[in-house]
């Protein structure tokens, strides 16, 4: 059986946030940490066709996790954070 490994690194405007939503979705061999403003996630030691899997589900959370962190961001920005603080009261 061909066994492979990884690492997918991505950059974002808030890699704390991407990282935190991405590590709960790990899987054995896999580990998700914060570069500076990178995200890297390895996975270790693999089947081709579980790397794979695992690769294409991570991308998918990925870009997810980046659009709504971004939104997040814009919206921060944008209003100061007051428009966050009417959010959670409706």
């Amino acid at each position: 059986m061909i066994r492979g490994s990884g690492r997918i690194r991505s950059h974002h405007s808030d890699p704390d946030t991407v990282a935190g939503s991405l590590s709960p979705d790990n899987l054995l061999g896999m580990e998700t940490m914060v570069d500076g403003e990178y995200v890297e996630t390895m996975i270790v030691e693999k089947p081709i066709r579980s790397l794979l899997a695992s690769v294409d589900d991570y991308l998918m959370n990925l870009s997810i996790a980046d659009a709504l962190s971004d939104e997040k961001m814009n919206r921060l920005t944008a209003g100061n954070g007051t428009d966050l603080l009417n959010d959670e009261e409706d």
